[in-house]
């Protein structure tokens, strides 16, 4: 079909970064469509979900501690997430000029002098010869709304996540984006006392993200007693997918041309791809808490750290008796068990009956790739995916942990949605991944990626309908062929915030 391009279509495709061949595999996706995940079962303690008593924590706290001497660990934060969608309800309430119910105008006017950015505000409404609590007094809702939103005031609503102000302390207030800095001091450190993050950011807010790195990095350099080393990146135009309409032909602007649009967080693989280290830390950047509650989180990360350790050291070294190809009928059969017991791999069926060349070969491909220990949180009705078996080939002896979104299942199916809905744990992306083989060299990540994770949704652009596709999320289908655990992590390492109201909840706001 590349002969049906026109030249300005060339044009646009090169100009993405993006080849031929994948615009026609994009297209093909869409008029074959995307099979939904099929779920085998949700994960349970015991099913799936690995619970470690006190003595494990320990032991895998002194791996951690002994890792630091010879590893570079970085801790990766997707951050390109535009503040807007926290503020949902506000822009509705700015629209039509105020709060339309007592009780939610109440609210706004009594929480106001609870955020972290009230001061702030004070200030910008004094610029502009307006006093603030002159217009709480009087209720003019919809002129604070535009002081918090728009760029005539803190412009919140075109800020990235990153940049809002989460948290006081008596010396100030810090983003979310320090706090990310703080946190990676305290499990990210090196044995050279450097700390590094690598954190992803919209091209829109990158310049705004680095000079206020420039700004804050050196006081917390000097107060945690680290060099920190951050990286920025954005999401790389070449990972973004063509729309097309509702026929599934390119959809086209009103100048007749090709329309792209981001890929989604699966995007971000290819940033992941780039990290230069042995152990990194997966976590969003609306994720994070105050100095008081981040003992727990900091001592779970070290731990799934030394999960992480511990299972490589053992994968390693059957990859290199794999390797030597002289493992014998006992040396198999203990590599299979290890597989099935420490990382949850199912054997085929007839297994037993391959010859030995074969059950090595297989052995060896289950082992080498790039190894991923997650936390998962008891559900308590957050909204986002969790641990599931997932049925790969509709037979029981294909199925493998993986993270699961509910826009990935069939909700028709009474059956999966009964699985879904039976689900009792929460994927709070909390990861530590390993992606270094037994030679010490990087795993290309896009080997192991299952394109079938695809999504597709409905759209509009400029009042007009399109299907748009989203590559297979991060932790989702762009990790579909990793080695996958799930570790049972406290509830208390897990807050996120979605809306501006999250950030008045208890474990958001000064002791």
């Amino acid at each position: 079909m590349v002969s049906s391009w026109s030249a300005k279509d060339r044009d646009r495709i090169a100009a993405e970064g993006l080849t031929f061949g994948e615009v026609e595999r994009q297209l093909t996706l869409f008029r074959r469509g995307v099979s939904p995940v099929r779920l085998s079962r949700p994960c349970h303690a015991g099913d799936g979900i690995v619970v470690l008593g006190a003595t494990e924590e320990e032991e895998q706290l002194k791996v951690y501690e002994a890792a630091l001497l010879t590893k570079r660990f970085i801790k990766f934060v997707p951050a390109s997430g535009a503040a807007s969608r926290m503020f949902k309800e506000w822009y509705r309430c700015l629209g039509e000029g105020g709060f339309s119910e007592k009780t939610k105008e109440d609210a706004f006017v009594s929480d106001l002098k609870r955020h972290c950015f009230f001061p702030d505000l004070q200030a910008v409404v004094s610029a502009q010869r307006h006093d603030l609590e002159g217009l709480l007094k009087k209720r003019d809702n919809a002129t604070i709304l535009k002081y918090i939103l728009t760029e005539e005031g803190l412009n919140y609503g075109r800020l990235p996540k990153a940049l809002l102000k989460f948290h006081a302390y008596p010396e100030g207030c810090r983003t979310a984006l320090e706090e990310h800095l703080v946190e990676a001091a305290l499990y990210a450190r090196d044995g050279r006392n450097c700390s590094r993050l690598h954190f992803t950011v919209s091209s829109e807010h990158q310049n705004a993200v680095r000079r206020y790195l420039q700004q804050v990095i050196g006081s917390h350099e000097s107060r945690l007693q680290t060099l920190f080393e951050v990286g920025l990146s954005i999401q790389s135009t070449g990972t973004n997918t063509l729309a097309v309409d509702p026929d599934n032909r390119p959809f086209r602007d009103e100048e007749g041309g090709l329309v792209f649009r981001p890929g989604g967080h699966g995007s971000l693989l290819t940033n992941l791809n780039a990290l230069e280290a042995d152990v990194v830390f997966l976590k969003n950047i609306d994720n994070c808490v105050p100095d008081r509650l981040k003992p727990e989180t900091v001592r779970w990360k070290k731990i799934l750290a030394g999960y992480l350790i511990t299972l490589q050291e053992g994968i390693f070294a059957r990859l290199r008796l794999l390797a030597a190809g002289k493992t014998g009928e006992a040396d198999l059969t203990e590599i299979a068990r290890f597989c099935r017991k420490k990382l949850h791999l199912v054997m085929p069926r007839g297994f037993l009956k391959r010859s030995l060349a074969e059950r090595r070969l297989f052995l060896f491909e289950k082992l080498n790739r790039p190894l991923r220990i997650c936390g998962m949180v008891k559900n308590e009705g957050e909204p986002g995916g969790g641990p599931f078996w997932v049925d790969h080939s509709g037979g029981t002896d294909a199925v493998s942990l993986q993270i699961v979104e509910e826009a990935q299942i069939d909700r028709n199916d009474s059956g999966q949605r009964t699985l879904w809905e039976s689900s009792t744990y929460f994927n709070p992306v909390d990861l530590v991944c390993g992606f270094r083989d037994y030679r010490g060299q990087k795993f290309d990540l896009t080997r192991f990626i299952d394109p079938e994770w695809s999504t597709i949704s409905r759209k509009s652009e400029e009042g007009r309908d399109l299907l748009a596709l989203e590559r297979p999320g991060l932790w989702n289908g762009s990790m579909a062929y990793w080695n996958t655990l799930f570790v049972e992590v406290p509830l208390v390492t897990f807050n996120p915030v979605k809306t501006v109201a999250d950030l008045l909840r208890p474990q958001h706001l000064a002791a």
